[in-house]
């Protein structure tokens, strides 16, 4: 490998195109990581949205908007004759023989409740490859698509071990429009890049799926929250048939399950998820968890709040996962037994329906002017500086920015129990129990009360985020990541010397090393490694035991130590290309 690495960045319905978390985690990695070359490949509802966020000169993008267009290849740049001679090519014959039974083996594999997800991807490759060739509309808006699909599905609901629902004719057509805007991705040609990064195990993994099977390109996942859980969440809110969500999540556990096959390294942003990807059979020895960072220069140390009246604050936005309701009954609850304190929420208003309930519940407690929604902010910093107290009452969260960034203002926290907040906090904060309005209000009552126990717990709140969540460390896990796939050190050690070497002490050690971190036991497995490398220091598979002594100080907690067995990787191979 030469020159700048290329990485192709994924995206599903939120950078460059929408604000919030991942959007925000997104432009940290594009604007900050400038000795790599990103092309951005942004999968959006429709092309008409507004861009959010600017790209730096190192930066492409690819939009691959689902719906909203005509013509599936709208969103190319290609001349009309690569759009008019695929529509001609593509004939009845060659979607009867072709087409078709890709089409069927694709809906069997989306609807069969035991997956396979590596025959999920190489019919994704199937049909990437025919449409190379032949035009994407013509073949699924064909009669003879419709009436195949049509019987299969009457076909598989009518045994009952399918477990589905008979559907209606609208069902049908929806689930069928589902499949042919969806997979609008698959007729988007894959740019040639040195390593694939999706954001989520969703339909943007899909060109990287497409990438690691037909170009042999690495995959790197990054896991911010669960994307298949979240789904479970948002389904049970629609108001689809039983058949109609059966087909979507049957579709997305096809498209996750996929990912995690692939994906040679998933990336958490807490270890709070890697249960779940386990859960999904993904290796411990492929998952590095990498934790969201903040900037320490922005998120300043914050002076004592110069408040009359104690400060709670939150900094949510006004939605139902992030409890708003506990949080009012919790302030009514604190202000019985602390009348001089005062609860302010910066956030936007998501949910309007959410925001009436808030505006209901406020006025039947009677909190009044102690108790403000202060609306959005577009200085956290200062929101967080505000308070004496920052407060987080979610019922659902994957590795809260607002946790991080109060932290880092050294501010106490009192939060619930979910997702990695608790992995965030350590023992700096107070950790609740979800929807219990009685605990946050005892939280609030014990920091409320204990201006000394506040100053400590937010500057050993400081330290930790300065430890483990500052914007250069994630910066820097990522840095490595991209080289350690793009170089692939496993594949440039020469066969016969790696042969030579086979009956080593070394390589000995190294299987030893390997053995124990397979088993879990990481500690045991470094120091194994650590006696590999000690055997032969520059022999030709001493870079491949760097790494994965990397590894293991990865999964012990080590991360300096991490970083620097990668960068005694990344040196020794180029001395050894030297040589």
């Amino acid at each position: 490998m030469s020159g700048r690495i290329r990485i192709l960045l994924s995206t599903e319905g939120t950078y460059p195109y929408h604000q919030g978390g991942v959007s925000t985690w997104c432009e940290t990695l594009v604007q900050k990581m400038d000795m790599v070359d990103f092309v951005v490949y942004a999968i959006t509802a429709n092309p008409f949205i507004t861009q959010k966020f600017g790209l730096p000169a190192h930066a492409d993008m690819i939009n691959v908007p689902l719906w909203g267009t005509e013509e599936p290849k709208e969103h190319l740049e290609i001349p009309f004759s690569e759009i008019y001679l695929p529509k001609k090519n593509t004939t009845e014959p060659h979607i009867r023989d072709v087409f078709l039974p890709l089409f069927v083996e694709l809906i069997h594999e989306i609807l069969t409740e035991v997956k396979s997800p590596k025959k999920f991807g190489k019919l994704l490759v199937s049909l990437y490859d025919y449409f190379q060739e032949y035009d994407y509309k013509v073949s699924f808006k064909s009669e003879l698509t419709w009436e195949t699909y049509k019987a299969l599905i009457l076909e598989l609901a009518s045994h009952k071990e399918n477990r589905l629902s008979e559907p209606d004719i609208y069902g049908l057509v929806q689930t069928l429009g589902w499949v042919y805007r969806f997979l609008n991705i698959v007729n988007t040609p894959v740019p040639d890049v040195h390593v694939t990064h999706s954001t989520a195990a969703a339909f943007c993994g899909i060109p990287c799926i497409i990438s690691k099977i037909k170009f042999g390109t690495p995959f790197m996942l990054t896991e911010h929250g669960v994307y298949l859980r979240e789904q479970y969440l948002a389904l049970s809110k629609q108001p689809y048939s039983s058949f109609m969500n059966t087909f979507l999540i049957r579709f997305i556990q096809s498209l996750a399950t996929a990912n995690y096959a692939y994906a040679d390294q998933v990336s958490p942003v807490c270890s709070y998820n890697t249960r779940w990807e386990t859960r999904f059979g993904v290796p411990e020895n492929r998952i590095r968890v990498i934790y969201n960072g903040i900037d320490p220069n922005v998120f300043v140390e914050a002076p004592p709040a110069a408040n009359e009246v104690v400060t709670v604050v939150m900094v949510a936005r006004i939605d139902p996962l992030k409890d708003v309701l506990t949080f009012l009954q919790a302030a009514a609850q604190v202000k019985q037994k602390f009348p001089d304190i005062r609860f302010v929420v910066y956030g936007s208003v998501s949910v309007p329906a959410y925001y009436e309930q808030c505006l209901e519940l406020h006025a039947e407690l009677g909190l009044g002017d102690s108790f403000v929604f202060a609306g959005h902010t577009s200085n956290m910093s200062a929101a967080y500086s505000s308070g004496d107290i920052i407060a987080l009452t979610s019922i659902s969260e994957a590795f809260p920015y607002s946790v991080i960034e109060a932290m880092m203002t050294g501010k106490p926290c009192v939060a619930t129990d979910v997702g990695g907040v608790t992995e965030a906090l350590g023992d700096t904060g107070i950790v609740v129990t979800p929807r219990r309005a009685d605990e946050v209000a005892e939280a609030i009552l014990t920091l409320a009360g204990n201006p000394e126990l506040r100053t400590a717990l937010g500057k050993e709140a400081r330290e930790r985020a300065l430890n483990f969540f500052t914007l250069n460390k994630m910066i820097d896990l990522h840095l490595k990541s991209y080289v350690r796939l793009a170089v692939r050190a496993e594949e440039r050690v020469p066969v016969v010397r790696r042969r030579e070497e086979s009956l080593s002490q070394q390589k000995l050690l190294f299987d030893q090393g390997m053995a124990l971190m397979a088993c879990g036991l990481y500690s045991e497995a470094a120091q194994h490694l650590r006696d590999a490398l000690q055997a032969k220091p520059n022999s030709p598979i001493s870079p491949m035991i760097l790494t994965e002594l990397s590894n293991a100080y990865n999964h012990l907690g080590d991360y300096d130590q991490a970083f620097v067995e990668l960068e005694k990787a990344d040196a020794l191979i180029r001395l050894l290309e030297i040589a």
